[in-house]
């Protein structure tokens, strides 16, 4: 069972959110507006938030920022506007899903599925690995840059994360897409060039690990 908070200003897109989510025996509460979505998220903790974009007050995207200086839990927006640009600023902020209304339920809840089980799953059993001075502990989702932890969104951990347990495999856009995002993403290959632009420049020196792959994707470059 799942603890979920859904923020959405419109009445009718909590109800049935709420009903498909509890029908799988999950506990859902509920925010009218990203102040709201905030101020729940300090106070109790959420398996998966649920944000939609355009809300009163404070909007989704300005409300997943300030969640973002408090915890890393998981975040689903939502969203009238399908625009790329509105999408890649979202992953940008530190979402780790974006779906555009309208949608059917039952996909919503497959994707909040996805993105749960992809946080809580068993890491590999090399607990920290290094690079010279870069460390990555997979149990606590540290990232260090000689010594100083790294600010990274959690999409971002994901990403790193995949492609150093894949160390010196060459991985297509799309194998990133489906395994990264976990499942088929609507998007093209611009959305996993900018979050590899992002890890790149948060890694600093170690970013020489990251090599590209022209015309095909990226690897993790390491002895």
């Amino acid at each position: 069972m799942y603890k979920i908070l859904i923020a959405d200003d419109e009445q009718k897109i909590r109800e049935v959110l709420r009903e498909y989510a509890e029908f799988e025996g999950h506990r859902v509460v509920e925010a009218v507006d990203g102040m709201q979505a905030v101020e729940l998220a300090k106070q109790e903790e959420f398996d998966i938030i649920i944000l939609d974009v355009m809300m009163p007050r404070l909007d989704g995207f300005s409300a997943c920022k300030e969640i973002r200086k408090l915890k890393q839990t998981p975040v689903l927006m939502l969203s009238a506007r399908g625009e790329e640009y509105d999408k890649l600023f979202g992953f940008e902020i530190g979402a780790d899903d974006y779906v555009v209304k309208p949608f059917s339920p039952k996909e919503v809840l497959a994707r909040i599925n996805a993105i749960i089980k992809r946080n809580k799953q068993v890491d590999a059993p090399a607990d920290i690995v290094c690079f010279e001075g870069l460390e990555i502990n997979f149990t606590s989702r540290d990232v260090k840059i000689d010594g100083v932890k790294a600010n990274l969104t959690p999409k971002e951990y994901d990403l790193l994360f995949y492609l150093v347990r894949n160390k010196n495999i060459a991985l297509s856009r799309n194998k990133l897409l489906e395994e990264v995002w976990g499942y088929d993403f609507f998007g093209d290959d611009r959305t996993i060039d900018t979050h590899i632009k992002m890890l790149r420049n948060n890694l600093g020196p170690y970013r020489k690990y990251i090599v590209t792959l022209r015309g095909m994707g990226y690897k993790f470059e390491a002895d």
